[in-house]
């Protein structure tokens, strides 16, 4: 079961680094593949605030009727407030733990969707959801992959970007392995898969949201390894300098995955 307990000021915050890094070719791809027919169901996995549908649904086929399924009503209710165009394209809340979704839930179901959802998957999860959705077009986007560049470079970046990878995969967790084992749980079902980067890159003009995730990076790798906690204060210090200088460009790197069967 995935944790709750993302903020709505957080999915706010990184919503422009996220719609400038998913990829607009697989975006482009799926559309091609979709009839418009009667129209599109689209179920959005763990959709939170509704943001995957607000960058997706202009790419698609309308009239659309987006399910997004979350586990935080308050998210879900952000979702159903900010709908892509109430007038082709329709948003329904449904509270749901995904990792427990069978093929009911999706009846009718034209495409799947996900953002930054595999990465916090253990594999047995990862494994159900896909079976669940087999058959399915899949976009499954901004998966983190566990490479993160900072510029101007800090003897400190590896450690901290090791301990933090190894924190992604506690308790069992995927994280930056999520894509390799998806394609590789996919491979031999005679789906065509197609695997693009979608890389967050942050510059001065993304100074609060690099604040926000820089915190968040360093203390996860502390908690991982607390032999970090000696040299990260410093270290926060000289990097928040730099961010709120504009000095300091950060690539966080993300891939894609479009499944078309």
């Amino acid at each position: 079961m995935i944790a709750a307990g993302v903020s709505p000021e957080w999915l706010l915050l990184r919503a422009p680094a996220d719609t400038a890094a998913r990829s607009d070719e697989l975006a482009e791809r799926l559309a091609r593949r979709l009839a418009p027919d009667s129209g599109l169901v689209i179920h959005d996995l763990g959709g939170g605030s509704g943001a995957m549908g607000r960058w997706l649904a202009p790419w698609l086929p309308v009239p659309q009727h987006w399910v997004v399924h979350d586990r935080d009503p308050d998210l879900l209710e952000l979702a159903l407030a900010e709908a892509p165009d109430p007038i082709s394209v329709t948003v329904e809340a449904r509270r749901s733990d995904i990792t427990r979704l069978d093929r009911v839930d999706l009846t009718g179901a034209s495409l799947i969707t996900a953002s930054a959802l595999l990465d916090l998957l253990t594999a047995d999860e990862l494994v159900r959801i896909l079976r669940v959705c087999a058959r399915l077009p899949m976009l499954l986007a901004l998966t983190v992959v566990g490479r993160v560049t900072l510029s101007p470079a800090d003897a400190l970046d590896a450690r901290i970007g090791e301990a933090f990878n190894a924190h992604q995969q506690r308790d069992r967790l995927l994280g930056p392995d999520a894509v390799a084992a998806a394609v590789g749980e996919l491979r031999g079902t005679g789906a065509e898969l197609v695997v693009r980067p979608s890389p967050w890159r942050l510059d001065a003009a993304h100074a609060d949201l690099t604040a926000e995730w820089f915190g968040g990076w360093v203390a996860a790798a502390c908690e991982q390894e607390p032999a970090l906690a000696a040299h990260a204060g410093a270290y926060r210090d000289r990097r928040l300098a730099q961010a709120a200088a504009g000095e300091l460009a950060v690539t966080v790197d993300h891939a894609d995955l479009l499944v078309l069967p």
